[in-house]
This record gives C-alpha cells, structure tokens and sequence, in this order.
C-alpha cells in the first residue's frame, strides 16, 4: 500500500478537491505543489544519472564556446584549469546537473503551467497543451540563442587582459558563467508566454500593455544589459531584441483575448465599484 501510495504521488493524476464556494483550501495547494515538486525532483534525477554517460559529448559543447573564442584571440594567453582533488567530479556533476535542467524543460515547464492552470475558467483551460507546446521551443531557442553569442561575449571579456598577462580560466567557474548565460537566455524568451498567462487569468490587460510599451521597451533592454554576464552591447541585443518582438505578439494575442472576453461577457471586466452602461 505504501509504493502504490508513493507511485501514484508521482504518476497519479493531479487531483484539484473544492470547497462550497468553489475554491481549492490552502492545505490542499499546498499538497498539490509538494506532489509537482517531487516529480520534477525525480525526473531531474533520473535525467542527471543518464547524462553522465554522455559526458564527453556534453563537455565538447560547453568547451566549443571557449575554443572559438581562443582563436579569434591569439595575441592573448589564456589557460583553462580545474582546481582542488575534487575539481575533476565537481565538473562531472555540474555539467551534467545542466544537461539534465535543459533536457527536463517540458516536464518543469509543464508542472508550473499545471499549477496554475487551477485558477483559470474551464473554457480556458483548453490553452494548457496550446503553451506547452510553445513554451518549450521559446526556452530551447534562448538557449540556442545564447549558445551562439556566447564566443563573442567570451572574446570581448578576455580580449580585456592586457598583453603578456595570462588569463587563467577556472573551469568550474567557467561552467558556472555558460550555464548562466544559457538559462538567463532561455528564461527571458519565456517572459511573453507568462505575459499572455497574466493575461487569460484577467491579471493584466492588452491595453495595460499598450499603455505602459515604452516603458516595457526600455524595461526590456535594462533587463538584458543586467542579466547578460558578459555586458557588451552584442550580446545585449542579441537577447532584447527578440524580447521586444515576442513582446508585441503577447500583446497582440492579450488584445485580441480581451476582445474575445467581452464579447462573450460584456460586463465581466467592470469591477465592483464601477457602474454598467445599463
């Protein structure tokens, strides 16, 4: 009784139990995030023990950047190093741990929009395959994005090195620095799907976003001069621009929603205070 307990935690259907007035009680919440928790927890582990037999494929990608960037500077010296008697299994298991965080991203994705999903109408809950679907290939383009403008960014940082000085590169460190670059390239394309999910949840309106564009804009940009680790306009607007564009397709898609909702109910955005046109 105790593993069919423990298996249907993990492979059992979601269960969304309702009060009187229709909502689910805290304790009941509670339980539901605890129950995704542990599944995203197993399936990152089980993805972690499977990419460690692709460790030398893996540790090819990430070392590419560098190469690349090595070759295009070659009046600089740089060296890359492992540090300590543990350096050498520190790298396997951090390498590896983001192999298996990217390679996971449909599961983790679709257990946050599960969560959600609760809270919205039954008639819009029909989207929940629609951003699956979407979310995914968003987050793996910011990582392919991210990958591509990565030797660049790598050249602009070490080509910073005065001359005759060697630039010693930590190899942990250096892991640490793609595997921020990536997920900070990847999470910033899921920004307009959250937006969209805002939306239908009646948080924000189409003309709330139309309103406060410029200001999103430059918010957009700030945002990507921040979370870019290598701080060069390059790299910056390699990431903003596409931002700004997946932007404008929320709002549009956040309008034409807002239409859609007052069509079928006409008075459903008036709040309590504000009287109808009857």
């Amino acid at each position: 009784m105790a593993l069919r307990g423990i298996v249907g935690l993990f492979v059992g259907k979601p269960h969304h139990p309702v009060g009187p007035d229709g909502r689910m009680a805290l304790s009941d919440h509670l339980r539901e995030l605890r129950a995704r928790i542990l599944k995203v927890a197993l399936t990152l582990i089980v993805a972690l023990v499977v990419a460690l037999f692709f460790f030398d494929q893996l540790f090819d990608l990430v070392y590419g950047p560098y190469e690349q960037a090595v070759e295009r500077l070659e009046d600089k010296q740089t060296l890359a190093t492992t540090t300590g008697a543990g350096g050498g299994l520190m790298l396997y298991l951090k390498l590896c741990g983001f192999a298996a965080l990217v390679a996971t991203a449909p599961v983790w994705l679709y257990q946050i929009w599960a969560f959600i999903m609760p809270g919205l109408h039954a008639h819009e809950r029909k989207w929940t395959r629609v951003f699956g679907a979407v979310a995914t290939p968003l987050f793996l383009v910011g990582i392919w994005l991210g990958y591509v403008t990565l030797p660049k960014g790598l050249e602009i940082l070490i080509g910073f090195n005065p001359d005759g000085i060697t630039n010693i590169l930590e190899f942990s460190g250096y892991l640490q620095f793609f595997t921020r670059t990536m997920l900070v390239f990847g999470i910033a394309f899921e920004i307009p799907v959250f937006v969209v999910l805002l939306n239908l949840a009646g948080v924000v309106k189409g003309r709330q976003l139309a309103e406060h564009r410029p200001w999103i804009i430059v918010g957009l940009f700030v945002f990507a001069a921040v979370a870019t680790p290598s701080a060069d306009p390059f790299t910056m607007t390699f990431m903003a621009v596409p931002m700004v564009v997946l932007f404008f397709f929320a709002e549009i898609i956040a309008r034409w929603n807002d239409r859609r909702r007052e069509r079928n109910k006409p008075f459903a955005g008036l709040s309590p205070d504000e009287t109808s046109q009857l």
